[in-house]
Order: structure tokens, then sequence, then C-alpha cells
């Protein structure tokens, strides 16, 4: 655990220094965080207009708190290592990864919570302008609020699991674009990015529960909209931890069973 805590402290330093070395590309990356969740907030709060006043039980001021939300649950869920992982494979550079003495995974998470620390005060910032231009109508309970932070944590280590296993998918098809693809258009539809889950059919309601996605994003954005009971809410993180054990195994089978067969197709 010492080595693994130096290790970290060591690696959020380098990472927060390429990070303000590399300012204006993260500052395109952040704009993208707020651009998707910002047109699906106008373009929702004009139907909802539109319809009468409210859509599936949403106002405007209500779909104008769902989104501000999701952007920043988004925001400390997300990771970046299907991006990058077919890249380390094809050109080689993942080979001296695997020479170091802890696994590889720990880099990312250190790199991910790094660009967080700088990311997030910027994404306040926005949160608290849309805020001001779209009055939300928000008004969470105390229970809401304390289950927020295990809700997040446990959000964002199955995300990172389950995209770390899926990446993996380029040692044995080197090239994992189209791969990528199909899980992000799922990630839209089923986490409640596009839209709050229950404007959805029913069977696609279905289908949001049983798979992992809706406890990614929505279920922490429901538990501060106060769309969800007590009750509701902690049967939301226990399916969180069910979700955490099965992304963990399949992380630590697929690991295994791909790196027996890696080979550095760039070196």
């Amino acid at each position: 655990m010492k080595v693994l805590f130096e290790l970290y402290i060591q690696q959020f330093k380098t990472t927060l220094a390429t990070m303000f070395a590399y300012r204006a590309s993260l500052l395109i990356w952040t704009i993208g965080q707020v651009l998707e969740p910002l047109v699906y907030l106008i373009v929702w709060s004009l139907v909802s207009t539109a319809s009468g006043g409210s859509v599936g039980g949403y106002t405007a001021n209500q779909f104008a708190a769902y989104f501000i939300i999701l952007m920043l649950v988004n925001q400390v869920t997300y990771t970046w290592v299907m991006y990058v992982f077919e890249y380390r494979i094809r050109e080689g550079t993942f080979s001296s990864t695997l020479l170091k003495p802890v696994h590889p995974i720990h880099s990312d998470i250190a790199d991910n919570v790094s660009s967080k620390l700088i990311t997030t005060p910027f994404m306040i910032l926005v949160a608290v302008v849309l805020t001001a231009l779209f009055h939300p109508s928000l008004s969470p309970t105390i229970w809401a609020i304390a289950l927020l932070f295990p809700a997040l944590v446990l959000a964002f280590a199955i995300r990172f699991l389950l995209e770390w296993t899926l990446a993996q998918s380029a040692f044995w098809t080197t090239r994992v674009g189209a791969v990528n693809q199909i899980y992000f258009v799922l990630m839209l539809f089923l986490s409640g990015q596009f839209a709050p889950l229950t404007l959805f059919p029913f069977p696609v309601q279905i289908v949001s529960y049983i798979l992992p996605f809706r406890w990614l994003i929505s279920y922490p954005v429901e538990l501060v909209s106060g769309k969800l009971t007590l009750n509701e809410a902690f049967i939301g993180l226990g399916v969180q931890v069910a979700w955490l054990l099965v992304s963990y195994v399949l992380f630590r089978i697929v690991w295994r069973a791909g790196v027996k067969i890696y080979s550095a197709v760039g070196a």
C-alpha cells in the first residue's frame, strides 16, 4: 500500500504538469463535455414548452436541473482509456508499461483523477452560469445528498473497470473503433445522457435496469433530482456494488487472457 500511495503521488504530479503544459487541449476536451448536455438541455426544454409545459413529467426547469446535474456527474465518472488503449497496443508503447512493477491500471486511475482535479472547477463554474440562465427546479433531500458521494464513487469505479476491460479487446483485434462506437451509442441512450430514461418505452427502461449504463450516470442524477424514494436509492447502491464486483471479475479475467496473447504491433 505504501508503494502504491507513493506511486499515485508521483503520478499525480507528473499528470498535473502534463495537463498544465497542454492547457489548450484540455480546454477543448472540457468544452466538449459541456456542449453535449447543453444541446440536450436546450432541445428538451423547448420540447417541454411546446408541449404545454411538460414532457413525461418534466417541466423545462426540471429538464434544466436534470442536464446540469448530468453534466457534473459525467464529469466525475468519465474516463478516456478507450480512446488511448488501442494506440498503446498498435504502436507498441504498452511493452514498456508491462515492464513496470505495478499494474498499468494504477497509472490510468491517477491520470483520470488528476484531470478531474483541474477541470472540475471549470465545470462547476459552467453549472453556476447555466443555473443563472435556465433557472433549474431542484430540491434534493438531505439523505439524497448524503448518498450522492458513495453513488458517484461507485459509478466512477464501475465505469472505469468496464471501459478498461472493453478497451483490452485491442489485445485481440488491434483496432477497436467499431467496438467503442457501439459502446458509446449504448451509453448515450441507456445511461440517460440523451434524455431521462422515464421518457423511453418501458422495454428500453427494463433493459437499462439490467445493463450497467443506468447505474453509471442516470442513477446519481435521479438521486439528486429527487426522482427516487429512499428505498429505491438503497437498491441502486446495492446494484452498483454488484456491478462493481462483476466489473472487477471481468477485468481480471480479460487482463490475464489478453496479456498472454499480447504482441506489440508497432514495436
